[in-house]
């Protein structure tokens, strides 16, 4: 059993990570805009997913294979602090937007694995993902909104200090990082280099099961990156300003949910899971299609059931399903057809999307998140056909 005091090193982990995370992606959409560069917002948001593409799975095959998931955790901690300082400076001083990108590309590419590599390390440490992962995971989803909270409560919504505040939590994490023990991977031995770059975790994706999870979780993830980047401009647009706090209205469902996944796993079958998860994303969206004050902020408030029912729970599947020498990979694979394939997807497409949805009064949004309903409806109707439930696999069927 994972004593209290182990309890509290995981649960720090993912609270500092997830809040150094929510301190620069949520407000970014909003800095740009002050500072004259709001065409540039999707293309800013892009770059996390393009790091996406590779970086999760190279930092992953590291941590399977040859240093401490501990280790790599601190180093990508210390220099995605490091990156964010002269992006942050970039953006306020008003350099050319390809200096801004090409910093916001580097800040990324150290940035975007550390999510996947802290559920790596806080899966290895448990005996019953099922029971213990959710409430754990809950800690990430609060970092998150104080994150949210502190960037607010200090005024920084619209202003690149918010970048300044983020790069101190970064540093804060890698100096946490320390207390953790350096556990060897379960894997040793020479690497080649398709073993290097993490290119062998696409065997995964030979399973029928794991293959549905995979494709369903990226292309939902096309939506959803449409959701973060606009959402804070759409509250502004009704009159509230302090947009990043309410845009953690999200996190507190999304707690709640946690502490039920437990419950959920012992009654209901993955399929459903997967299922409530993919209805609640069509419900929010419509909801934020009635353009309302109230509506939307009860959109915004059922992206936290959205998401733990969706991510969260593939990621449990990937653990349950996945041998460890494979468990890194799997959760990178995951973050590259998430925050790679959706996201770049979903952050580029969703420009033109909310382009198209403009006229001469500005944003449609009715047209805009009803789009969005349309897709999540095909993605619900795509994973209810496609996904099989067998209890084939590496380890104990999840059905």
């Amino acid at each position: 059993m994972v004593s209290w005091a182990e309890y509290g090193e995981l649960a720090t982990l993912f609270f500092f990570q997830a809040m150094a995370t929510s301190m620069w992606l949520v407000p970014l959409g909003r800095i740009l805009n002050a500072q004259g560069l709001g065409k540039l917002s999707p293309y800013a948001y892009a770059t996390f997913a393009l790091a996406a593409f590779f970086s999760p799975l190279i930092f992953g095959a590291m941590a399977d294979r040859h240093t401490s998931p501990s280790k790599v955790m601190r180093w990508l901690a210390a220099v995605s602090g490091l990156t964010l300082l002269p992006t942050t400076f970039s953006i306020q001083q008003g350099w050319s937007s390809a200096i801004v990108l090409l910093l916001l590309q580097l800040y990324a590419i150290t940035a975007s694995p550390t999510t996947s590599l802290a559920s790596t390390i806080v899966f290895s440490r448990l005996r019953d993902s099922q029971r213990q992962f959710g409430p754990l995971r809950s800690l990430a989803t609060f970092g998150w909104m104080c994150g949210c909270w502190l960037i607010s409560l200090i005024n920084i919504d619209a202003s690149p200090k918010a970048g300044y505040v983020a790069a101190l939590a970064w540093f804060a994490l890698a100096a946490f990082t320390l207390l953790l023990p350096n556990v060897p991977p379960p894997a040793g031995g020479p690497m080649t280099f398709r073993q290097r770059m993490g290119w062998d975790a696409l065997v995964l994706l030979k399973n029928h099961d794991h293959r549905v999870v995979f494709l369903a979780v990226a292309l939902f993830s096309i939506p959803i990156a449409a959701f973060y980047p606009y959402t804070p401009t759409h509250l502004q647009q009704l009159g509230f300003q302090r947009t990043t706090a309410l845009m953690s209205l999200g996190q507190v469902t999304e707690i709640i949910s946690m502490f039920c996944l437990a419950s959920l796993f012992a009654r209901w079958r993955l399929k459903w899971i997967f299922a409530a998860g993919l209805s609640f994303g069509v419900l929010r969206f419509v909801l934020c299609a009635l353009n309302q004050k109230a509506w939307l902020l009860a959109g915004i408030t059922l992206h936290g059931f959205s998401f733990t029912l969706v991510f969260v729970t593939a990621q449990i599947y990937l653990n349950e399903r996945i041998e460890s020498v494979w468990r890194a990979r799997a959760q990178a694979l995951l973050s590259l057809m998430t925050s790679g394939f959706g996201s770049l997807a979903g952050y580029i497409g969703a420009g033109y999307w909310l382009r198209s949805c403009t006229d001469i009064n500005g944003p449609r949004w009715p047209l805009y998140w009803s789009g969005l309903a349309i897709s999540v409806a095909a993605v619900f109707l795509f994973f209810l056909v496609a996904y099989h439930g067998q209890s084939t696999g590496f380890r104990r069927g999840l059905k």
